[in-house]
């Protein structure tokens, strides 16, 4: 079963967005995955995605609510196949994070997008609901490039 750790910088905003969006795609497609998200930073680890996040899933008839913010472990570059930045930024501080003997596969989300190969997905922390719901359909798209590449 194939397993994919969505990584951002906090685990509030777009990584819960990413599992959300690539969890419910996947149950659509009766694929079974083994999906969680983290951040690369520790300021929000036990709390829920940001409210914004939580209603912009819902408004696509997906529950976040549930997720809970956690750092990236040492033990995610072995335990996951895919670890998969949402920005340039954390795609450089896995690659830093990195333990020798790694084996999960490191990448940022939009290079599963056609033509958005080593784009990062805006950040909507400091935006408003357009922002997120913004985010959702950046993310969802890239949900389609994965589910071509995993099934």
């Amino acid at each position: 079963m194939p397993s994919l750790l969505f990584v951002c910088l906090g685990n509030i905003c777009r990584s819960p967005l990413a599992e959300g969006a690539l969890r419910h795609a996947a149950q659509q497609h009766g694929l079974d995955l083994t999906l969680d998200s983290a951040g690369t930073g520790d300021w929000h680890v036990g709390q829920p995605p940001d409210p914004r996040a939580i209603a912009a899933a819902r408004r696509n008839g997906v529950d976040i609510s549930g997720l809970r913010a956690r750092q990236v472990t040492v033990d995610d570059f072995t335990c996951f196949d895919h670890l998969i930045a949402l920005d340039r930024q954390n795609l450089a501080d896995l690659r830093r994070l990195a333990p020798a003997g790694a084996t999960a596969r490191l990448s940022l989300l939009n290079d599963h997008v056609p033509g958005s190969k080593g784009q990062g997905v805006a950040d909507p922390y400091t935006g408003t609901d357009a922002d997120f719901d913004q985010t959702w359909a950046e993310v969802t798209a890239a949900t389609e490039g994965l589910l071509r590449v995993l099934s």
